[in-house]
């Protein structure tokens, strides 16, 4: 069941560079998320324009295939956002809409999954730490089942989901590293106030906590579009690199 992870008697190296991002990243969810559970509206514009910022600060070194999925995952996550919160109300931002530093934050969280993933403490350690993943995501949706007053019945699913991924899914590393981001995003926000999981999903009409146990599926299925996407947008681009470049050439 582990074998599609690394093997555990290599000697990854370690780019002090990943490890910066990653706290980085976790500090600036903690505080941002922190932040607009009390303030008014207008703070979550400043909000975006950092989160923007940092999100381009933190790209500039990537691979351009790495841009591409953060791209791809950004555009994907922020649809998705727009259909489960205004239209399905399966959660609910504090002010009703979607915050306009939401897509950001999502290609920071992408991002901290893939640097997560590539990690050498990641790398070296896959396995005990899917181990773990499965323990704690196990007992989180066991407790949400069948001990906590409020029922997490979505929560159990997703995590059944998760785990399909985990160990039958393309990208598993990049899986173990975002049960990371999401889970702690999760917890912040819903603790926060920042948005609130609706008691029934909309769509299924099954019970959901505050935040659902399993919610790392929902970036799982987004890495599997931004994956798929990636390539497609890069080649879109260099066909209009090209096309560009051919212009100028009759104008000249």
């Amino acid at each position: 069941m582990l074998r599609h992870f690394p093997e555990p008697h290599f000697d990854y190296p370690h780019q002090k560079r990943d490890y910066q991002i990653v706290v980085f990243t976790f500090t600036c969810t903690a505080i941002c998320l922190s932040l607009d559970g009390f303030s008014p509206q207008w703070l979550q514009w400043v909000l975006a324009f950092f989160g923007y910022l940092f999100l381009v600060l933190l790209l500039a070194r990537e691979s351009k295939l790495v841009r591409a999925q953060v791209f791809v995952a950004l555009l994907f996550a922020t649809v998705g956002e727009i259909f489960a919160s205004p239209y399905m109300e399966g959660y609910i931002y504090r002010f009703g809409s979607v915050p306009p530093y939401v897509p950001a934050g999502h290609g920071m969280v992408y991002l901290t999954a893939i640097i997560l993933a590539r990690s050498g403490f990641f790398l070296r350690y896959a396995r005990k730490i899917a181990l773990f993943v499965v323990l704690i995501g196990g007992l989180w949706s066991a407790w949400g089942l069948l001990i906590a007053e409020r029922s997490d019945q979505i929560g159990a699913i997703l995590f059944i989901a998760y785990l399909l991924y985990l160990f039958k899914g393309k990208s598993p590393m990049v899986y173990l590293g975002a049960f990371f981001i999401t889970s702690w995003l999760e917890l912040v926000g819903t603790s926060a106030g920042t948005w609130a999981w609706a008691v029934v999903d909309p769509a299924s009409g099954l019970t959901q906590g505050n935040p659902p146990s399993g919610v790392a599926a929902w970036y799982c299925l987004v890495d599997a579009v931004a994956m798929a996407g990636a390539v497609p947008v890069l080649n879109f681009f260099e066909q209009i690199k090209k096309r560009i470049c051919r212009v100028e050439q009759i104008a000249n």
